[in-house]
C-alpha cells in the first residue's frame, strides 16, 4: 500500500457535453422498448434524483436508527427539436396533417444518451452510456418570444419522472451508465459494440450464398466481392458461376432498448 497522491497526472477527470440521444417509444403490444429514433438536437439532461430521505426513529429515550424512504430518479431534458416520436410522449396527437391536439395519454419511453469522458491528458478518453428505463414526460412550460437583435432558438424542456424495472439479484431501477473506458480493449470491446449494435440498430450487411449457387433467384440482387468492394450483378438471367462466392444484402436490425437484465448479460458475457 503506497501513500495516496493528489492530482496525480492523468487523474483530472471529468464529463461534459451530451450527445447521441436515441427515444425508445414503448411497444404497446409487446411491452418492449423498440424501434428507437435519433433525438437530434437535445440541449441537456439534468438527471434529477431523489427520495432516499431521512426518516429517523426515537426510542429508548434516543435517536434510535434511520430510515431511508424510497429513491426515486427524474430528468429536465432541454432541446432546440425533437423527433416526431416524441408527441406521443408528450401527450399530442395528430389526427390530421399539420393538425395537433393536446392533453392527450402519454406514452411511456425509454432514452439513452451519451455524455463524453476526459482528462487533462485526454480530453476524448471515453464516455459513459445513460439508459433510462419507465419514463414519463409531465407538462412543460414553452415560451416564445419576440425576434430582437439577438435572436435565439427556442429551447423546449420537458419533466420527466419514472418507474424503475426489474433488475435479477438487485432492486429496480430506472437507470444505468456504461463506462466505455472499461470496454476500451479485446473481448470487452466487442461486447461495448455487441450492446451498441442493439442501442443503434444496424445497417444491412452482405451474407455469403451457399457454394456453389445452381440459379438466380428471381427479385433478389447478388453481388459478387473484389477485396472490400461488392458489385451488383446486372445480369441474372443466366447461370452463375460455380466457382464464384455470391453475396446478397440482408436486413439491417431496428433499434431497441433492453432490459438491465439482458444488459449485465452482454457486458458479462464471455461471447
Amino acid at each position: 500500500m503506497s501513500k495516496i497522491v493528489w492530482d496525480a497526472v492523468g487523474e483530472h477527470k471529468y464529463e461534459t457535453g451530451v450527445d447521441h440521444g436515441v427515444l425508445y417509444p414503448i411497444n404497446e403490444v409487446t411491452n418492449q422498448y423498440d424501434n428507437g429514433v435519433a433525438w437530434n438536437g437535445l440541449t441537456s439532461v439534468s438527471e434529477t434524483p431523489s427520495g432516499a430521505e431521512s426518516n429517523a426513529q426515537y426510542a429508548d429515550n434516543i435517536k434510535y436508527l434511520d430510515l431511508l424512504s424510497a429513491e426515486t430518479f427524474g430528468a429536465t431534458i432541454v432541446c432546440i427539436t425533437y423527433p416526431p416520436e416524441w408527441e406521443q410522449c408528450d401527450g399530442s396527437v395528430s389526427p390530421v396533417d399539420g393538425l395537433q391536439i393536446y392533453q392527450q395519454s402519454r406514452k411511456t419511453f425509454g432514452l439513452s444518451y451519451r455524455t463524453k469522458i476526459g482528462n487533462d491528458l485526454n480530453p476524448d478518453a471515453g464516455y459513459k452510456l445513460h439508459l433510462v428505463y419507465g419514463a414519463k414526460a409531465t407538462p412543460s412550460e414553452k415560451a416564445y418570444n419576440t425576434v430582437n437583435e439577438s435572436p435565439e432558438a427556442l429551447n423546449f424542456s420537458y419533466t420527466i419522472s419514472t418507474t424503475p424495472v426489474d433488475v435479477p439479484g438487485y432492486k429496480p431501477t430506472a437507470l444505468i451508465t456504461i463506462d466505455s473506458t472499461k470496454y476500451a480493449e479485446g473481448a470487452a470491446k466487442t461486447r461495448l459494440e455487441r450492446l451498441e449494435a442493439i442501442l443503434y440498430g444496424t445497417d444491412p450487411d452482405y451474407v455469403e450464398t451457399a457454394m456453389p449457387l445452381t440459379a438466380f433467384e428471381s427479385g433478389v440482387d447478388y453481388y459478387t466481392k473484389s477485396g472490400d468492394v461488392y458489385t451488383k450483378v446486372d445480369d441474372t438471367s443466366g447461370t452463375p458461376d460455380p466457382d464464384t462466392q455470391y453475396y446478397t444484402l440482408g436486413e439491417g436490425t431496428a433499434p431497441r432498448l433492453p432490459l438491465p437484465a439482458e444488459v449485465i448479460q452482454i457486458l458479462g458475457s464471455n461471447g
